[in-house]
């Protein structure tokens, strides 16, 4: 198989993945029904971690105490990103929480600006302008009167935006010196470990409540926690990772961008889900913000590269 047949199969890959991540909002949403969202985290790490270091066991071999520090910091980030996601879900739209969520392109220049000290580009800024009317657009609504509010739920959604921004630069970071593969199986048994601590003391029962015991035995929520586990976590991560060595990563960025529109589409499919005219012209604004912010730099770096060569 040449080059161009890996890149075709690899392009679909990614498009594939963007579709199990945007089937992702749909099968949480539906879950919150019988699963508290932390219980969901714990459950659905637990499954990614276990079948992951099974599969790359003899990479333990590895572990030192700087794996240990870092997997942790990463786990934790991923942990809190998904826990304000979840329970976001859980107030809004699985359609709104899918393009809400990757509002985290925009932020990880600009959070990254004083990590790295370096100043984002002027197109980051205006994709922040275009992302803020957006969101203006897709989650402010009028209850009732003339002020207009943004719900619970969208306001969790961005403030996980946050966590995922901070697990990416960390992840950047830390890949420079270690192993990829032994960091994911890490940073996903510690997102397990932290679900497992903190849901016992998440006791309401609008976000989390018991342990669902009497749950566990409906095939339904079985293959919600699979799906999620091994689908949502496991696959999709692998399959990112496997399909972006022969695909350039601004029409990779592109592919899987898709994961909100993916979201929107499944979620008004399957949930009944309805967005306005208004709404959907803010969804457009964030994925134009979210093309600008990931194409145009890998665009400036491949001219710069081809130019070097």
């Amino acid at each position: 198989m040449n080059y161009k047949s890996h890149s075709v199969l690899s392009s679909l890959g990614l498009i594939l993945t963007a579709a199990i991540w945007g089937f992702a909002f749909v099968i949480v949403k539906d879950s919150l029904d019988y699963v508290g969202a932390v219980w969901m985290i714990a459950f659905r790490f637990t499954i990614a971690a276990v079948i992951l270091a099974a599969i790359f066991y003899k990479k333990f071999a590895l572990f030192n105490r700087s794996y240990l520090v870092h997997g942790a910091v990463l786990g934790l980030f991923l942990f809190l990103a998904y826990l304000f996601q979840t329970i976001g879900c859980k107030f809004t739209t699985a359609g709104k929480n899918a393009f809400l969520t990757t509002v985290y392109v925009i932020l990880i220049p600009l959070i990254g600006w004083p990590m790295r000290k370096k100043r984002p580009s002027w197109y980051v800024f205006v994709a922040a302008v275009m992302s803020v009317t957006g969101i203006g657009l897709l989650a402010l609504q009028n209850d009732g009167g003339n002020v207009f509010e943004i719900n619970m739920g969208d306001t969790l959604t961005l403030v996980c935006g946050i966590f995922y921004a901070l697990h990416i630069l960390f992840v950047e970071k830390y890949d420079e010196t270690e192993d990829p593969v032994f960091l994911t199986v890490l940073q996903f048994a510690f997102a397990a470990l932290f679900g497992w601590i903190v849901s016992p003391f998440m006791t309401d029962p609008k976000l989390n409540g018991p342990f669902p015991l009497e749950y566990l035995s409906n095939p339904r929520v079985i293959l919600s926690m699979m799906y999620l586990g091994v689908f949502s976590t496991m696959v999709a991560f692998f399959l990112q990772n496997v399909c972006l060595k022969f695909v350039p990563s601004a029409l990779a960025s592109l592919f899987l961008s898709l994961e909100s529109v993916f979201g929107v589409l499944f979620s008004t499919l399957l949930l009944g889900e309805h967005l306005s005219l208004r709404m959907w012209a803010g969804c457009v604004l964030i994925f134009g913000a979210l093309m600008m912010a990931e194409v145009i730099p890998n665009i400036k770096r491949h001219k710069s590269d081809s130019a070097i060569a």
